[in-house]
């Protein structure tokens, strides 16, 4: 879900894996980023909940170190 280019909400992805909202969020910042190194990146549009998805190689080399 998270590396398909339209993302998933936290919403979609407890729905698909019967976590709760604290879980995903846990899941993002501990196995995803620290264990994973995975940037994940979100973005809240202007009519609906904040979206993640899993950053590709290039969108990582444009952020600053």
């Amino acid at each position: 879900m998270l590396r398909h280019p339209e993302g998933a909400t936290i919403s979609e992805i407890c729905k698909a894996t019967g976590w709760q909202a604290h879980t995903v969020r846990g899941a993002f910042a501990g196995t995803f980023k620290k264990r994973l190194g995975l940037a994940i990146t979100s973005h809240k549009p202007a009519s609906g909940e904040r979206v993640y998805r899993i950053a590709t190689t290039d969108e990582q080399s444009d952020q600053p170190a």
